[in-house]
Parts: structure tokens; sequence; C-alpha cells
């Protein structure tokens, strides 16, 4: 269990006094049926209290709570017959990038999306979800493969950003990421995109350039990340928050900006406390735009995507 959030401590109170009152009842006689219905009432309120009073430096560690679905978690909730693909033909395998086909509702999609671990092993392994240029060539090679079977891409970003190592530079990092911009520009089948976790720079947006981008309501989604934005502007990371305020990294900021299509509201508390209701969710929105794109011819969709991101940071005075 990860430690709970400062944040979160008012809510962490009452379940665990309901979980005493769980206890004691089934090591007794006594009936303590009302009390849990009365503290269950109570704690939904408090989750719709606290969450709703979140400051985007505290959505951004809700955004990174490491019980958060990830991609496979998404993928196992609701999709059938999932096939990992690996490799980018090129160098290796990125663990911090997971690929395949599946069935969504019966239909034949290309799913890819980071992955971070559960655990120190697995995040070591996986690279905290921060992708190599061989994340991006093998996401790269799953759109061409989509493109080739006509199958719609959904994507899931959660990532801190590519990966800033020496060796991912040497292989090009710069490179696979704009060429991951460039086939998705180009792709003529249906392609939906869901912030998921956090949404960290060109990380992120080098499998994000959907028809419609979807965001979870607690996830964030930034140019930059505010440690990495306050260290810059202020050479303090200790400014992260108002780094946070200022960035505008909000599924409600984002929004209004035009930057992301839907907000996808998350189970009381937070993704991390329901995963099944929140993957629910998410697979009910994805369902609703895929069977809209799915109207549009090829052309339009290439144009749509197109005149979608070109109009971005496009203001009239």
């Amino acid at each position: 269990m990860a430690a709970p959030l400062e944040f979160e401590a008012p809510i962490i109170e009452i379940e665990n006094k309901i979980a005493e009152l769980k206890t004691m009842s089934s090591l007794t006689d006594e009936d303590m049926q009302k009390e849990m219905e009365s503290l269950e009432r109570k704690l939904d309120k408090m989750k719709a209290n606290v969450y709703q009073r979140l400051t985007p430096a505290q959505k951004l560690l809700v955004a990174r709570h490491p019980e958060r679905p990830y991609t496979l978690d998404y993928i196992n909730l609701m999709c059938d017959d999932f096939l990992e693909l690996h490799g980018d033909r090129l160098y290796r395998d990125d663990p911090a990038i997971v690929c395949g086909m599946a069935k969504f509702e019966d239909e034949p999609v290309m799913v890819i999306g980071h992955q971070k671990g559960r655990n120190t092993k697995e995040n070591i392994h996986r690279n905290f979800g921060m992708a190599n240029p061989d994340g991006y060539r093998k996401a790269q090679r799953m759109f061409d493969l989509a493109e080739r079977f006509n199958r719609p891409v959904i994507t899931f970003v959660d990532t801190p950003g590519a990966y800033p190592g020496i060796e991912a530079e040497e292989r090009g990092q710069a490179e696979a990421i704009a060429r991951s911009l460039m086939v998705m520009a180009g792709l003529t089948v249906p392609m939906i995109t869901v912030i998921a976790g956090e949404g960290g720079s060109g990380g992120a947006l080098a499998i994000a350039m959907g028809n419609r981008v979807l965001m979870l309501e607690h996830s964030t989604y930034a140019v930059i990340s505010p440690e990495g934005c306050a260290s810059i502007l202020w050479k303090d990371a200790a400014y992260s928050g108002k780094a946070a305020e200022a960035l505008k990294l909000t599924a409600a900021d984002l929004k209004e900006l035009k930057i992301i299509d839907e907000i996808i509201e998350e189970p009381l508390g937070g993704a991390h406390r329901n995963h099944h209701e929140t993957a629910y969710r998410v697979k009910s929105a994805i369902a609703k735009d895929l069977k809209e794109l799915k109207a549009l011819s090829p052309e339009q969709l290439f144009e749509q995507r197109y005149e979608k991101f070109r109009s971005m940071g496009v203001f009239s005075e």
C-alpha cells in the first residue's frame, strides 16, 4: 500500500473507523450496520469535499499516485484478446511503452500506452514510464500497422516525460518524438487519446495526437513538470506549487483552453480507489467517441486532426 496523501488524512480516518467496525462486527454478534452506513455516507461527503477543492499541485500528487490504474490495467479491464507486440526493429524493446492488438467491444483496435511499475523492481524495469527513443519508434511501428490494417488507435498517456538520459539523447530522442508526431499526423484511422495520469512534456505528446483527447478528472498535462519549471524560472524546485498554478495543467484548465476535448469524471476519491469504475467510465467515453469518428471518411479524419492541432494556441483579440 502506498502512503496516503497528506490532504487525504480525514478520508483515511473515516475509512479506518469503518474497517474497525467491520472487524468488530465479524468478531461479535453485535449489529453495527447502521453505524457503518452512517460513516459511509460521511465518507462520501468527505471525499467529495476534499477532491472538489484540490489545488493544481495536489492534483499532480493524485495523477502520480502509485495505485492509479495504468495502461495494462485499462487493457485488462476494457479489452479482450490483447496480444502485446514488442520491439522497434532497430535497437530493442522498451518496457516503458506497451503496445498491442486487442478487441474493444468486438472492434479490432491498436492500443499503445506508457506503463509504470507498482514497486521498485517494476519501476526500474519500466523506467518509471519514461520512454527511450526505442519506445517511441516501437509506437511508430504500431501506428503504421494500425494504418495498414485499418484499425482504430487508442493511446494512454501517463509519464513524467521522455527519458532525459545521455544514452537516450545519443540514440536520437528528439528525432524519435518528432517522427512520432509526423506519423500520427498522417494517420487516416480514428485515434483516441486518454490522459490517464501524468502527461509530461514531449514524452506525453509523442503518443497523444488523437482526433479526440480525453482526460481523467485528476490527471495533469503540461509542457514541463512543475519541478522542472520551478528549477528553470526560480532556480528552486520548492516553487513547484507556484509553477503548477501557472502551467494550467489541470483538466478544467485544458478543457477551457481547448487542448483536450472531454473530461472523464473519476470515482469519488480518485481513480486509485476504484479501478473497475474508472475503467468503465473510460470505456464508455472511448466507445462514444469511436462511434462518432468511425462515421468520418479517412480524409475527414486526417483533416479533423490537422485542424485540431493547428488551431491550438491561436487567439484573436
